[in-house]
């Protein structure tokens, strides 16, 4: 088992019981092997043939470029992805790789992602990770157990200590938006103040095609402080934070609670699921997000 200061493979593996007896309350989802192709496109459909129009065909899905080129009316034909892509972004910022509770928010981060490739595992889906880096490539999708432990061994890597070379969340959302396919599921693991750092409209443009999840990794010291004095030791030095002081106490407030209270506010409003995730609570805690039709975008 892990100390709670970086996460270990077996802990991890070990959170496949809490996930399995769980169902997603998202059925009938796959498509299946051999069903005939349907001419209505949707979420969680792709482009499969063209053939010549028939009577009753929808008008919105003729085929304009092959019809010019043939001289006849051809409709485009769509067929269900067999297996949905889930991807996990995971956040790699040095604030997370800290904590006072039960254990690291880094350790957090770790056990969530697994509850997420258990999850996926479990729903037939091929399943992705990837962390904000120039030079890492992303962990490829596979599904079953295979894609499952592939993604656990990449969460434990990245979360045991700092990564040498961190680009941000914006970077790894950014190589997100390339892998990513109608009807996938995005998990982005954050630290609040790598949400608070993006521009709003990404989660919307996200969010349109895509169910996107955010869980915001946090620390009861980070929402919950003393008043008090807290000490902390820098380049061997201890200082102390007065947080009885108004003004301290304020600038504690903008930097820690207020970027998980803006985005608890502003993300459901752009389509996106999110919950904050404190380092003692239990890492399979935000599964009932999993499903939950969407709120409508303002």
């Amino acid at each position: 088992m892990s100390d709670g200061v970086v996460p270990s493979l077996a802990e991890l593996v070990a959170l496949r019981a809490a996930v399995s007896g769980r169902r997603s309350a998202r059925l009938g989802r796959h498509g299946v092997s051999g069903q005939a192709l349907s001419p209505l496109r949707g979420r969680g459909m792709e482009y499969a043939e063209s053939r010549e129009y028939s009577l009753g065909d929808d008008a919105r899905h003729i085929d304009w470029r092959l019809t010019a080129r043939t001289g006849r009316a051809h409709t485009k034909l769509f067929q269900a992805e067999r297996e949905r892509l889930t991807l996990i972004v995971a956040d790699t910022a040095p604030s997370l790789y800290f904590g006072t509770r039960v254990r690291f928010k880094s350790v957090q981060a770790a056990r969530a992602g697994a509850v997420a490739a258990w999850a996926a595992a479990r729903d037939g889906d091929r399943i992705a990770a990837l962390r904000g880096s120039l030079r890492e490539a992303p962990v490829t999708p596979a599904s079953g157990p295979r894609g499952a432990l592939r993604v656990l061994d990449a969460m434990v890597r990245w979360y045991t200590q700092p990564p040498a070379e961190d680009a941000g969340l914006g970077v790894a959302l950014d190589h997100a938006a390339r892998l990513l396919r109608p009807g996938s599921r995005l998990i982005v693991l954050a630290d609040p103040a790598s949400i608070a750092a993006l521009p709003q409209r990404r989660w919307a443009v996200l969010a349109q095609h895509h169910e996107v999840i955010v869980l915001l990794l946090t620390d009861p010291i980070e929402t919950q402080p003393p008043l008090s004095a807290l000490p902390f030791s820098r380049d061997g030095q201890r200082i102390e934070l007065d947080l009885g002081v108004d003004a301290q106490r304020k600038r504690w407030h903008d930097s820690f609670v207020a970027p998980v209270e803006v985005a608890l506010d502003k993300l459901p409003l752009r389509g996106v699921r999110v919950q904050a995730l404190s380092t003692d609570a239990a890492s399979e805690s935000w599964l009932p997000l999993l499903g939950r039709a969407r709120p409508l975008v303002a």
